[in-house]
């Protein structure tokens, strides 16, 4: 994803290591909320938060009976078993 490793996890802001100088950065500290970051797990928890949120948006597009369903399983699954991507 684009400006994942820039993009503080914690707060969304973009103040991380920028460039091709900033790749060698390992770890950053966001100036905006002062979070101490590693830069892959950092990425990794953005990546992560953008696809939950892509999958909920999905949820929320289901016809009522379906995503009331998928709310009551809690497993990510809905009741006929059907994996929900």
């Amino acid at each position: 994803e684009a400006f994942s490793t820039q993009t503080c996890s914690c707060c969304t802001s973009r103040t991380g290591p920028k460039g091709v100088a900033g790749l060698g950065i390992r770890q950053w500290e966001c100036s905006a909320c002062g979070a101490l970051h590693d830069r892959d797990i950092n990425a990794a928890r953005n990546i992560l938060a953008i696809g939950m949120r892509q999958a909920h948006a999905r949820v929320g597009e289901l016809p009522d009976g379906l995503a009331s369903t998928h709310a009551a399983a809690g497993r990510g699954r809905l009741a006929e078993g059907i994996p929900v991507l």
